[in-house]
């Protein structure tokens, strides 16, 4: 999470062996059961603290997936001995803080809103790509993103405009917003950093890196917080977390791009959302309310704007093709 830890790496091509198709079915399941981390987290929030969800999450996913990756243990370490403080700099921001956020917000907000906030991760990705990368944002990616913010801030009001004017806030869908952020900056600074190696074993490292930097805040929970002793539920949900909803998930996305290629995998993300609602509805029993809808037409409608539109080409004076906007 987001529920979903896993960054735009290296665009990899489709394998011209495999069907295309059959990268499909491995994508759905990861944003599935990413949508079940959100379930798993907001029913579990009342008896176990943010933190410690976070620190075991990360350090048993990174546990379960460290064997399947032995063929890269070397070029692991060699990465790691090379640039050890950006692969913490990066693993804090997109694993332990987006994380650490979703579940302190989950205590304050509904997983189907939480959800929807999350959507909004994409259309951030963008802007910072402009200012971090300088990667050209353009007229219609612009309006794409004014129109995902309002639906963000319909949310975060609760569609009271007089609560916006006077900035009152849900906490809880405010550190959710903060949470889209991270994992914004985070796909940034990964395509930044170039790390070259294959995306699974850099995940592996990313959630090593992430437990790390959770540590001392769980510390901190264990001896201030009363939610610190783990129950039966807390048992399942983090078995939940770290099994189907981590390691497994990070391994049917990889698998998903090695097939799709990263754009086209990743932007299956939005069927999180809908998922999430779905669960929500099943096993939480939440329930749409109307600022959620409003807020989430604003948000669809930002992110056809700032995808959908394609670059026109047009030729220089040399005869060259070159892209447009």
């Amino acid at each position: 999470m987001q529920a979903v830890p896993i960054a735009h790496h290296v665009e990899q091509p489709a394998l011209a062996s495999i069907p295309s198709l059959s990268g499909y079915p491995a994508a759905v399941l990861c944003w599935l059961l990413s949508a079940g981390v959100y379930i798993a987290a907001k029913w579990v929030a009342p008896e176990m603290p943010p933190w410690g969800l976070c620190f075991w999450r990360l350090t048993l996913a990174c546990a379960i997936l460290l064997p399947i990756v032995h063929r890269h243990h070397s070029a692991m370490i060699a990465l790691l001995k090379s640039r050890p403080l950006e692969i913490v700099a990066v693993g804090a921001i997109g694993l332990t803080l987006c994380q650490g956020l979703i579940y302190h917000g989950l205590a304050a907000t509904d997983a189907t809103t939480a959800g929807i906030i999350m959507a909004l991760s994409p259309v951030m990705t963008m802007v910072l790509a402009r200012f971090v990368l300088g990667e050209p944002l353009g007229l219609w990616k612009s309006l794409g993103a004014l129109a995902a913010l309002a639906g963000m801030l319909v949310i975060v009001a609760h569609g009271d405009l007089a609560a916006l004017l006077q900035l009152q806030f849900n906490p809880g869908e405010l550190w959710i917003v903060g949470s889209a952020f991270c994992w914004a900056l985070y796909t940034v600074l990964v395509r930044r950093s170039k790390f070259g190696i294959e995306l699974l074993p850099l995940v592996v490292l990313l959630l090593g890196a992430g437990a790390l930097v959770a540590l001392p805040f769980h510390l901190w929970e264990l001896f201030n917080d009363e939610r610190s002793a783990l129950n039966v539920h807390g048992w399942l949900a983090l078995a939940y977390l770290a099994g189907p909803g981590g390691a497994l998930m990070y391994y049917l996305y990889n698998r998903s791009v090695e097939t799709l290629g990263a754009s086209k995998a990743s932007m299956l993300l939005y069927l999180q959302t809908l998922f999430v609602a779905i669960l929500a509805y099943l096993l939480l029993g939440e329930s749409l309310h109307d600022y959620d809808l409003l807020g989430a037409a604003f948000i669809v409608a930002g992110i056809v704007l700032a995808t959908a539109t394609k670059p026109k080409a047009m030729r220089n004076s040399s005869g060259r093709v070159r892209q447009g906007r």
